[in-house]
């Protein structure tokens, strides 16, 4: 399919800024194949499903609301696009180099293998186009087969965040291909501050136990940093010095992995945040997830409510607004 017509989605908070506009606003494709839908709303997964039901385009492409993207992305996307069952195409989200220190080393630690494990890949360019699972794949830089996304319901708005895992588990159950494309990227500010980086990583893990309890799939490595968790937990009531080699095992690959993480990447000052971050991020995880498994357990996972009301963006000149 040659220059298919792409409905790019993007949900905000009620009176919420667009800075994603700024980079669609030099797309270097046809004007009159993609259009620009803005969601807004309380739920991003309603907010992006009612954008995906008024949307008119072949293919719907997702994007957060300070998503910043590169000119060829929808050419990027087009390529791909009917052919040999593939349903998804995304990419990475990368740190802008221009945020401050904190915010790149939040980045940093997300994009490390042994920060984030096998999501990683979310967070970094790596490797050459391939075939794919859920976990390199992200929905602030993500599309779809509208004809596929409307067949199988879209997202399911009991979850949120992880309700791309739950709809791509899905579509890889039915057959569908799913493509992770490391020159597709956006660019994303992390977190501004360190509370806001614990919340991020506690709700990532929430959502997670989500997923897993409305069967949207999940491996063993999901439980790694709660195991971790529990262990830290038991110190306490455990009274002989070989009960800590774990510990000790897990501090010098935090080194490690700093290390690593500084000479890869060459972001030393960055770097120099990563022995906190790790063990935060790790435990922040674990605990999002336990509390989740623990409360949604029970059955609480009502849909949520508010309304959602979409806006088809006119014009992306200097002076829009949508």
């Amino acid at each position: 399919m040659e220059n298919p017509s792409v409905s790019i989605i993007i949900p905000v908070k009620p009176g919420g800024a667009v800075r994603a506009l700024d980079g669609l606003r030099n797309v270097d494709y046809p004007e009159n194949l993609f259009e620009v839908l803005v969601a807004e709303g309380t739920c991003p997964s309603r907010q992006r499903n009612q954008a995906a039901r008024e949307a008119q385009g072949q293919i719907l492409y997702f994007l957060d609301d300070d998503s910043l993207v590169f000119p060829d992305f929808l050419k990027r996307v087009a390529r791909f696009c009917g052919k040999d069952a593939v349903a998804v195409v995304g990419g990475p989200s990368l740190t802008p180099e221009s945020d401050p220190l904190l915010r790149q080393a939040f980045g940093l630690a997300l994009a490390s293998p042994f920060g984030a494990g096998s999501v990683c890949n979310r967070y970094r360019r790596h490797g050459i186009c391939r075939e794919t699972g859920d976990h390199e794949l992200i929905l602030c830089n993500l599309g779809f087969s509208a004809s596929v996304f409307n067949e199988v319901g879209g997202f399911d708005e009991r979850l949120y965040p992880n309700e791309e895992n739950e709809l791509l588990v899905r579509l890889r159950r039915a057959g569908w291909k799913l493509l992770h494309d490391p020159e597709l990227t956006v660019y994303r500010s992390q977190r501004p501050t360190f509370p806001a980086f614990v919340r991020q990583l506690f709700g990532y893990g929430r959502g997670r136990a989500q997923q897993i309890l409305l069967g949207g799939g999940s491996g063993i490595a999901s439980f790694v940093p709660v195991f971790f968790l529990l262990y830290l937990l038991s110190l306490p009531f455990l009274h002989l010095p070989v009960y800590y080699l774990p510990l000790l095992c897990y501090l010098v690959m935090v080194v490690i992995g700093a290390f690593g993480a500084a000479v890869t990447s060459g972001k030393t000052g960055p770097a120099f945040f990563l022995p906190l971050l790790f063990p935060v991020l790790h435990l922040s995880y674990a605990a999002g997830l336990l509390y989740g498994l623990a409360v949604y357990g029970t059955g609480k996972r009502m849909r949520p409510g508010g309304t959602v009301t979409v806006t088809r963006v006119k014009s992306l000149g200097s002076g829009c607004n949508w």
